[in-house]
């Protein structure tokens, strides 16, 4: 003789139960494991939990994560950005998504060879080509060593620096590659030209 089968549970039953599924989880996943999260990350790694900000005594500049519009003469240029409404503009992160074939994506890189020879008249050298062309997400904060030897005799010059000071701290905010394997060397632009403001 079959066992009878039990009664299902009611409406109210099943939905008072998805309901306390819902609060527990939400407990859980949306407060409990942020926290955690957060608490673990601001102990492991304070700066970088915190947005990798940069202060000039005392007073919040940026962050290193992102890059700023420098066109002063004085100071190193980062890579250009192609963000809307302005550059560095962390809300709409993008790229340009030009491709290499887009008449404007020329045109870009000649308004940007334009300016970088206009400031630095008697540099024939090659310029870089981060220094002429957008990264994807338009808010690069770093430079290769070429770009920022490219522009030293430029920033040497608008200070009345000798250029081997100028190479000096080019060098000394040189990070090479993570575990000498990773990535490429590359230079903050911000935290070179903070360096450069320091030397006055």
């Amino acid at each position: 003789m079959n066992d009878p089968v039990p009664p299902l549970p009611s409406t109210t039953r099943l939905l008072a139960s998805g309901l306390r599924l819902l609060a527990v989880m939400t407990v859980l996943l949306g407060v409990v494991y942020p926290l955690a999260i957060t608490g673990v990350a601001q102990l492991a790694f304070p700066a970088a939990a915190r947005g990798s900000l940069l202060y000039d005594h005392g007073t919040l500049i940026g962050s290193r994560l992102i890059g700023q519009s420098f066109s002063d003469p004085k100071y190193f240029w980062g890579r250009p950005s192609a963000t809307t409404p302005q550059p560095y503009n962390a809300l709409a992160s993008s790229g340009s998504n030009l491709g290499p074939l887009n008449p404007a994506l020329l045109e870009a890189v000649r308004a940007n060879a334009k300016a970088l020879r206009a400031a630095d008249p008697g540099n024939a050298r090659p310029i870089p080509v981060e220094l002429l062309t957008a990264s994807a997400s338009g808010l690069d904060p770093d430079i290769s060593p070429a770009a920022a030897r490219y522009q030293a005799n430029r920033v040497a010059q608008a200070r009345a620096l000798p250029l081997a000071q100028v190479e000096g701290l080019i060098a000394t905010h040189t990070r090479g590659r993570w575990l000498g394997l990773v990535g490429e060397p590359r230079i903050d632009v911000l935290e070179l030209n903070l360096a450069l403001d320091g030397l006055h």
